[in-house]
Order: structure tokens, then sequence, then C-alpha cells
């Protein structure tokens, strides 16, 4: 037990950096590393990828708080939207939850490997909609919280692969846009932690030491971690060839999507 309670330190230290480094979540990574060593410890397979999902969102709740302490210390938020989107992202979020809770373990993996294998694609092509436009109707921001909302949900990320390009095509700057997508963050993952505590509450197949789909163990190890790290990854982000590192990292997501793809087409013939 000792020894894997290290192991999810030195993950949340991991997916801290790394999410200061590249201006990720860390949810791409603690999500895959979690389904691994979920399955490594022995747990279900019927529940150990909605237990890392739900694990996920839980560790974001805290780091999404340090984050938009700092974005609203330098004046970075836009506040007059984030009530807009934040209708839209509890709904989305409570639809992701349900969404996530219907489906088996083995979609719920086809489905991330997807989701990884798009992001690298964006940040090796660099794909990200132009600033222009205008600003969003409150109908619009509604609609695209609740998009966001829904994938977080399901994925177990912040949501700030998708939140920033729209703000940005929406005229925000790039600081605005990355300030106030850490904000609609914590809604994300609160709503999806509580979600998640609630579908989970009475299953059987969880170990001890959980919260619903949550395991307690590995949101506490991540957590201590992850916040402190993340300061040291964005220090060095300043200093390393951004352009190479987030190509790295894009090729890193490609292997974890792939093997998810492969291992579930394959378990299918």
């Amino acid at each position: 037990m000792l020894l894997t309670f290290a192991l999810y330190l030195l993950l949340g230290a991991i997916a801290g950096f790394v999410a200061g480094l590249f201006g990720i979540g860390g949810g791409l990574l603690i999500v895959p590393v979690l389904i691994f060593t979920f399955g490594l410890q022995g747990m279900a397979p019927e529940v150990l990828t909605h237990a890392a999902v739900a694990t996920s969102l839980g560790t974001i709740v805290f780091t999404s708080i340090a984050s938009v302490r700092a974005h609203h210390q330098k004046g970075a938020v836009r506040w007059n939207l984030f009530p807009y989107l934040s209708v839209g992202i509890l709904a989305g979020a409570l639809g992701g939850v349900w969404i996530a809770g219907a489906l088996s373990g083995s979609v719920l993996q086809l489905l991330f490997g997807c989701f990884t294998l798009t992001v690298a694609a964006q940040m090796i092509f660099d794909l990200r909609p132009s600033a222009g436009g205008r600003d969003p109707a409150t109908p619009e921001l509604a609609v695209a919280g609740g998009l966001v909302g829904c994938a977080s949900a399901i994925f177990g990320i912040g949501g700030g692969t998708l939140t920033v390009p729209y703000l940005h095509w929406r005229r925000s700057s790039m600081q605005q846009a990355v300030a106030t997508s850490a904000a609609c963050g914590l809604p994300i993952a609160l709503v999806g932690a509580l979600g998640n505590i609630w579908t989970g509450w009475d299953v059987p197949q969880m170990p001890g030491w959980h919260l619903g789909y949550i395991y307690l163990p590995a949101l506490i190890g991540i957590v201590l971690t992850s916040s402190f790290a993340a300061r040291f990854g964005a220090r060095l982000a300043h200093s390393l060839p951004q352009r190479r590192l987030k190509v790295v990292f894009a090729m890193l997501l490609t292997v974890v999507g792939l093997r998810f793809l492969l291992i579930n087409l394959f378990s299918r013939m």
C-alpha cells in the first residue's frame, strides 16, 4: 500500500509538472496512468475506467482553485462570460456523468483514445482558430459550455483543451482565454466529481477507501504534489522551446491513444 501511495505522489508531481509545462490539464495524463495503475492493483475491469475518470475530476477540483486565484490576481479572468458558460457547463457535466455511467469501461476507453488522438493532432499541427469574430451571445455561451462540460465529465479533464480555442476565437486574448478556462474548470470538476460520487455510491466492485467512483488514496496522493509541481513546470516553460516540447508530448499522447484504440478493437475481434 505504501509503495502504491508513493506512485500516486509521483503521478501527481508528473501530471502537475506537465500541466504547467504544456499549458494543458493534467487529466490527459492522470486518466490513462490511473487506468494502468488500477488494473495492476487488481481493480475490477468494470469500474477501473470510471474510477480513473472520477478520481481525475476530483483532483482537478483542488488544482483549479489555486489556478483561478492566480489568474484572478492578474485580472485575466473574463467574469462577464463566466456565469453564462457555467450554466451550460453545469448542465453538460451532469449529462456527461450520466453518459459515462451508462457506458461500459471498454467503450469509455475507446472514446478516451479517440479524444487523446484528436488533442495530439491539434498540438502537432498547432490547429487553432484565429482571433476574430465578436463577443459571443448568451445562448451561444450556454451551448458551448454544455458541450465542454459534457466532454470534460466523460473524459475526466478540466476542459481547457476545448474552452481555450473557443474563447480565443471569440475575441478573447490567449491570456484571457486560459484564465477564463481555468475558472470554468472548477464547476466542471466539481459537478463531475459529485456526480461520480453519486453514481458510484453503491457499486460493489470498488475497493475500500473510496467515495463513489473516486479512489481516495489516489486522490490524496495526486493532490499533495500536483499543484506544487505545476509551478515548476510553468517556470520551465518560459526557458525551453515550447513548440518542440508540445510535439514530443503530442507523440506521447498518440501512443497512449493508439494503445486504447488497438486493445479495444482487437478485443472485439
